[in-house]
């Protein structure tokens, strides 16, 4: 496949190919301080409809580790669908670089962008999923313990983007998924019923829970969330009486297995969805796993653009 637009999308032995790249560049990186250029002389263009920190500094650093570079596109530059068609988008794109990753709204942006592209599509994040935070997320599981298959990794918080595409990559990789969030606040029944495909393929398991407590027993890992995505800013007021029950803290941590890791893709929103002595604790991988968003994405960089 050219283009990376969900987890989904690849199969079990597809995306172990990607975590055993990605863990042979970040040793290779580490070790000498540099990448080969398998990316010499290409550019990535980075289509930005919403701000990231994470999102455009890991590509950036990413590409320029392989030999390559990348270009920052703003809102102003383009107006996908309104100041001029995706499909024209697209096409002019390709002319002008050899990828393109695209941080959007509307996941059917995303889509039809790579519908009309002739080069590999990058999707950087988008309403329905966050395929790349997914893969550094289960990077960062495969080091602590040395395996996916039969870890348990329970995710407390809203139901969204982030929370489906970790459970995709789980129940694809042979993890088993828990997720406790309040009635109301969960992911869509179709994004479920992949899941529950794809854990049936590989064994695995979901458990989908309202109860936080009963949801970290026996977890090797806890995921958690902002209680707001952006463009979700007018319930802010409301999800702030819901989700308190679901703050990651010491007392939820000490129920769950002494060596359980706590995750977040941050940005974080302290003492709301995560204290300050879980984020700052021994528990926490949050770091790690930021940093792991740079060496997954050169290794689907690598496997989507090197000749």
């Amino acid at each position: 496949m050219k283009d990376f637009l969900s987890v989904g999308d690849y199969s079990p032995q597809a995306l172990q190919e990607f975590l055993d790249l990605a863990v042979e560049l970040k040793k290779e990186y580490q070790e000498t301080g540099r990448n080969a250029p398998i990316l010499k002389d290409k550019k990535l263009g980075m289509i930005f409809q919403k701000p990231s920190l994470r999102t455009r500094v890991s590509f950036e650093r990413g590409m320029e580790h392989l030999g390559g570079s990348a270009m920052y596109i703003g809102p102003a530059e383009i107006g996908l669908g309104k100041r001029e068609s995706i499909a024209d988008v697209a096409r002019v794109m390709a002319g002008y670089v050899d990828g393109v990753m695209a941080r959007v709204f509307d996941h059917q942006h995303v889509v039809e962008f790579a519908k009309w592209s002739s080069i590999p599509v990058i999707n950087g994040l988008s309403d329905y999923n966050h395929p790349c935070q997914a893969m550094a997320d289960v990077l960062t599981i495969l080091e602590e313990f040395g395996a996916l298959k039969g870890t348990n990794v329970t995710y407390v918080g809203d139901g969204n983007n982030v929370a489906v595409s970790l459970m995709h990559a789980c129940t694809k990789l042979g993890a088993n998924f828990t997720i406790a969030n309040p009635e109301g606040y969960g992911m869509p029944e179709s994004s479920i019923e992949e899941g529950r495909k794809f854990a049936a393929e590989s064994g695995s398991q979901i458990r989908l829970l309202t109860d936080p407590h009963e949801a970290v027993r026996d977890a090797d890992a806890i995921y958690t969330d902002t209680w707001t995505s952006m463009g979700q800013e007018e319930e802010a007021a409301k999800r702030e009486r819901v989700f308190p029950p679901y703050q990651v803290n010491e007392q939820l941590i000490s129920e769950a297995r002494e060596h359980v890791i706590v995750l977040h893709c941050l940005p974080a929103h302290r003492n709301h969805e995560i204290t300050d002595a879980v984020a700052d604790g021994p528990h926490s991988r949050l770091f790690p796993q930021a940093h792991n968003r740079m060496h997954a994405q050169k290794a689907i960089l690598a496997k989507l653009l090197a000749d």
